[in-house]
């Protein structure tokens, strides 16, 4: 393992008096001051706070098209994209339009057959759907680069309506309407909707166009905000930016949920995954639902995932939970055995002595690639790309990247300086795909170890943990711990962790692999547990450390969970 450099984040004074003066607790005033939110509004994470549909571009007119389709009986079919992002948008989609009467089906691509996005072989299978030939396609959470596709549909008698969130490419689609954050020209305020948020706003613009028609009464029509749990999970599972529109929306989601008030097929996943929707939080979002979801996608069809989150049947949500689960199971057995066999592959002479991590074995499983790149540049702390095979010769490739290497750029300058290595690539900043002819890989890994020695002028890099710095004593208690697990944490707004000095009295194994801790700073004794280490510390430790309520036999005491600790 790199050993991480610890830094305090640097905290805004100004913003912080301004967030206490206005009555919010002084520690949660210091940890948003801190990242980034300067005034009380951005605080305010009730639905009148949310940013108006209307300035999303096209939303409108998408919305007219959707309203003319629905009044005229068309027939609608949504083709979503096979991870938690693209099952919650098309689960939002269909619960949405079904409720305001439309005749709507969806379609799922298979990432082993027809690959990501709307195809012209995704078209193919929407022409021949089991529910008949479609008159309008609506993507969700895909659609912006698939030029081919729309030009498919078009030339087969479908329209097409785009919604989605990803960065469009030189051209776009000549699509009915595009409603997409991070199209050119597009001034919505927040560029950091996931797909689910992108359908859940068109769904608001169709309903207000709905309303203006005399459809639905001034405030009437179904209540959109029934879906909200639905769009908390998306949201956190695609680890989209939680900017302060985002942060409201799984805000509202959150509390959906803590309220009782959820999809079946939401409750059913908090029941195998063995959590409680009542003090339901970002963690068991991004760790304990989105896996069970992304795992269909992986290892078998997204349609269960979506007919899991759409179905109203108790008992039928629940035994679609259970296959979920052991879809679950079984791609964490591939996933260890995969790691595993890549950990020895390391471990040979120069293989780990570049910038990169490049990977290959021809007995992996492509739905699970990426999990195992995301592991090795954990561990390395290097962009890393990890590879299976594919069919007729080819190998397909995801990887993982550190905030110091554009993965995306880093594959466009590969594929400059050596145009023909690279059959196909996409992807952003931190996570890419690509494929390549099984006989390149050799001439590939180095030509992608050059290309981001050239982008960043660096062959190693260090991790940085940022942290919160001290935590003033008289807020390490369960209350606190309490109120700061009541709020949404995760991408680009971090969740607090403090670093202080340690005296530890006692230390542990449990489990075998987990370090339990007896520790003390000034008078006061703490819990802690660090999981997943297993060497015994020194008698004085600085640690980096997260706050969490501990509740053991009815009684809740505050628990320190390390994170980092020298």
């Amino acid at each position: 393992m790199v050993t991480p450099r610890l830094t305090i984040r640097p905290a805004d004074l100004d913003a912080c008096r301004v967030l206490e003066a206005s009555g919010i607790h002084p520690l949660l005033a210091r940890l948003w001051a801190a990242r980034g939110v300067s005034h009380p509004d951005q605080t305010k994470l009730a639905w009148p706070s949310l940013l108006p549909p209307a300035g999303l571009t096209h939303s409108a007119h998408a919305a007219g098209v959707l309203a003319d389709a629905l009044q005229s009986g068309k027939k609608m079919l949504i083709v979503a994209d096979y991870d938690c992002d693209g099952a919650t948008a098309c689960a939002v989609g269909l619960r949405a339009l079904s409720a305001m009467g439309a005749d709507v089906d969806f379609l799922v691509p298979n990432r082993f057959e027809t690959g990501y996005g709307l195809s012209p072989a995704v078209v193919d299978l929407a022409v021949r759907h089991r529910s008949g030939k479609p008159d309008i396609i609506i993507t969700v959470d895909n659609g912006i680069a698939s030029v081919d596709g729309v030009a498919a549909a078009n030339a087969a008698g479908i329209g097409v309506v785009i919604t989605d969130h990803h960065l469009p490419g030189d051209t776009l689609p000549d699509a009915l309407a595009i409603v997409n954050p991070n199209q050119p020209g597009c001034g919505f305020p927040s560029k950091n909707l996931a797909g689910v948020g992108v359908i859940f706003y068109m769904m608001l613009a169709l309903r207000a166009e709905l309303r203006r028609r005399g459809v639905y009464a001034a405030d009437g029509g179904p209540r959109l905000d029934t879906l909200s749990d639905l769009v908390a999970l998306g949201t956190v599972a695609d680890v989209v930016k939680l900017d302060a529109n985002n942060r409201l929306l799984v805000t509202q989601g959150l509390q959906r949920m803590r309220s009782g008030r959820l999809q079946p097929g939401l409750r059913a996943l908090f029941a195998v995954a063995g959590r409680e929707p009542r003090s339901a939080n970002g963690f068991d979002l991004g760790f304990a639902l989105g896996p069970r979801i992304n795992a269909a996608g992986r290892l078998a069809d997204m349609s269960l995932g979506i007919a899991c989150l759409t179905t109203d049947d108790e008992a039928q949500a629940l035994e679609m939970a259970r296959e979920l689960d052991n879809i679950n199971r079984e791609r964490r057995t591939i996933e260890a055995e995969m790691r595993e066999q890549a950990l020895a592959a390391m471990e040979e002479p120069n293989a780990a002595s570049g910038a990169t991590v490049c990977v290959f074995d021809p007995g992996w499983h492509q739905g699970v690639v990426g999990l195992v790149a995301s592991r090795l540049k954990e561990k390395f702390w290097r962009p890393t790309l990890a590879f299976a095979p594919a069919g007729d010769d080819e190998i397909r490739g995801s990887g993982r990247s550190i905030p110091d290497v554009h993965l995306r750029d880093a594959l466009d300058l590969v594929s400059k300086r050596h145009p023909n290595l690279i059959r196909k690539f996409g992807g952003h900043a931190m996570a890419a795909g690509l494929t390549l002819g099984r006989e390149d890989f050799p001439a590939f890994a180095p030509a992608f170890d050059a290309a981001v020695r050239e982008l960043t002028g660096r062959d190693t890099f260090e991790p940085v943990i940022e942290t919160d710095g001290s935590l003033e004593s008289g807020y390490a208690n369960a209350d606190v711990a309490g109120m700061l697990q009541q709020q949404v944490w995760g991408a680009g707004f971090a969740a607090p962790l403090f670093l202080d000095e340690f005296t530890v009295r006692n230390q542990r194994l449990v489990g075998e692999k987990h370090l339990k801790l007896s520790l003390e700073r000034g008078h006061q004794r703490f819990d802690a547990i660090w999981f997943g280490h297993d060497q015994s510390l020194p008698e004085h430790i600085q640690a980096a450390y997260r706050l969490e309520q501990n509740t053991w036999n009815g009684m809740v005491s505050v628990q320190l969970v390390i994170e980092h600790a020298g």
